[in-house]
C-alpha cells in the first residue's frame, strides 16, 4: 500500500511532537477545547440546586458543606471553588439538568453517543468534532487529542493528531526517518511534518514528562496559542464513576472535580492572551441519581451539569429549564430529568464561535437532532 502526503501528516503523527498544524479558514483566532469527563459526573453534586426545596432532603449526606453560591438557585462544589472567579467574571456558564438523547444507562453506550453525536450508539465510526473540522475544511491538521488514543470524537476524514509525553519520541522519530528515507513523498511528508511543526515539542518545553490532567492541560494551552497552532484539542478526566464513597465536600467525587479545577486553571495559563478567543467545554455521558445508594454513592443516572469556560464564553450564568427533585418531577423517579439537548448547545457553541455553517450542523455533524434547536447567547458577541 502506497501512502500519500496527506495520510503521513493525518496518521500516525501522534507518535511525533513534530506536527505540521494549520488554522482553520474563516476564523483562525478562535480556539475550541472539548474536556470529556469519563465516568458520569454528578451534576446535582458539583453544582448543587441549594435553592430547590427538595434538594436537601433528597441528598441528605450528600450536600457538599461550603458549596459557594452562583445565584439563588445554584452553587459551586467547594472543590470548584478555584473557578468561582470565572463565573464571577463572566468566563464561566454552567448548562445544567442537561443530557444527549441517551436515556438507558451503559457507559459505553453513552460515551459513544457524546461523542458520534448521533441519536444511537454505535451509528458511526467517526465523531461529531471531527465533522465540524471537515465542514471548516480543514484539509491539515487542525485539531489534537491530548489522550494516549485518538478518541473517537476527533476520529474521521479530517486530519488530526494525538500527543501524550512518553521519553520515548526522539527514538521513535529517528527509526521512522529511517525507515522512509527510500521514498521520497514519504521521507518528504514526514520531514514536513517536523520542521513546520515542533509546537507540541515547544509548548510541553519546561514541563514535568507526566500524565497528569493540570500539565496536560498547560501543555494543551501552549500549544493552541502558537501562532502556527491548532485550534481544536481535545482532553479527557477519568474517575467519576462515584458508585461507592462519593463523598460530599471532599472525597472521591470532590478529588476528581479538582482535577478539573487545577486543569482550567492550567489551560488558561498555557492560552494566555488567546483565554480572549476560546471556549471550553467539559461534558460527560450522563449524571446520577437523585438519591444516594446504600454505599454511600450514587448510580447512573441521566441528566446532568456541563460546564463552558473562556473569555469567548458569555458567563456568569446558571442556564436551565430546572425541572425540580419533586418525587413527581423525577425522571424515571430516580433521576435529575433532562430538559436541554447537548447537541442544542453544541450547535449554538460551534455555530457561533467556530462559524460553523447552520446547514453543516444541522446535516452532517448531528444529523436527525432537528428537535434540538441551537442554543443562542453563548458567545460573546
Amino acid at each position: 500500500m502506497r501512502l500519500s502526503r496527506r495520510d503521513v501528516l493525518g496518521l500516525g503523527l501522534g507518535f511525533f511532537p513534530g506536527v505540521a498544524f494549520a488554522r482553520i479558514a474563516g476564523r483562525p483566532d478562535r480556539l475550541f477545547v472539548l474536556i470529556i469527563l469519563r465516568g458520569a459526573m454528578d451534576g446535582l453534586a458539583a453544582v448543587p440546586p441549594t435553592g430547590d426545596p427538595d434538594y436537601a432532603k433528597l441528598r441528605a449526606a450528600l450536600v457538599p458543606v461550603g458549596a459557594l453560591k452562583l445565584d439563588n438557585r445554584f452553587a459551586l462544589h467547594p472543590a470548584l471553588s478555584p473557578l468561582h472567579d470565572y463565573y464571577a467574571h463572566g468566563d464561566m456558564a454552567i448548562i445544567h439538568a442537561m443530557a444527549s438523547p441517551y436515556r438507558d444507562r451503559s457507559h459505553f453506550d453513552a460515551q459513544n453517543m457524546i461523542e458520534t453525536g448521533l441519536v444511537r450508539p454505535g451509528m458511526s465510526n467517526d465523531g461529531w468534532l471531527n465533522r465540524t473540522l471537515v465542514a471548516l475544511k480543514a484539509d491539515t491538521i487542525a485539531g489534537i487529542a491530548f489522550t494516549p488514543a485518538m478518541p473517537l470524537v476527533l476520529k474521521g476524514r479530517a486530519p488530526v493528531s494525538n500527543w501524550q509525553p512518553d521519553g520515548k519520541r526522539e527514538d521513535i522519530s529517528a527509526a521512522v526517518k529511517q525507515i522512509y528515507a527510500a521514498d521520497p513523498v514519504l521521507s518528504s511528508a514526514y520531514a514536513e511534518g517536523l520542521a513546520a511543526g515542533g509546537v507540541v515539542d515547544n509548548a510541553s518545553q519546561g514541563t514535568p514528562p507526566k500524565r497528569d490532567f493540570a500539565t496536560l492541560a498547560l501543555v494543551a494551552g501552549k500549544t493552541l496559542a502558537a501562532p502556527n497552532g491548532p485550534n481544536v484539542a481535545v482532553l479527557e478526566i477519568g474517575g467519576w464513576d462515584t458508585h461507592v464513597g462519593q463523598g460530599a465536600a471532599k472525597g472521591r467525587l470532590a478529588n476528581a472535580l479538582s482535577q478539573l479545577a487545577a486543569g482550567v486553571v492550567a489551560l488558561r495559563q498555557g492560552l494566555g492572551a488567546s483565554w480572549t478567543n476560546t471556549v471550553v467545554m467539559a461534558v460527560t455521558e450522563f449524571g446520577r441519581t437523585a438519591h444516594a445508594n446504600g454505599t454511600g454513592g450514587t448510580d447512573h443516572g441521566t441528566a446532568t451539569a456541563g460546564f463552558l469556560f473562556g473569555g469567548a464564553v458569555s458567563g456568569g450564568r446558571v442556564l436551565t429549564d430546572w425541572p425540580g427533585l419533586s418525587q413527581a418531577a423525577l425522571y424515571q423517579k430516580r433521576d435529575l430529568a433532562p430538559t436541554t439537548d447537548l447537541r442544542g448547545v453544541l450547535k449554538g457553541v460551534l455555530g457561533d464561535h467556530l462559524a460553523v455553517p447552520a446547514a453543516a450542523l444541522e446535516q452532517h455533524i448531528f444529523p436527525a437532532s432537528g428537535a434540538a434547536r441551537p442554543v443562542q447567547g453563548l458567545i460573546r458577541a
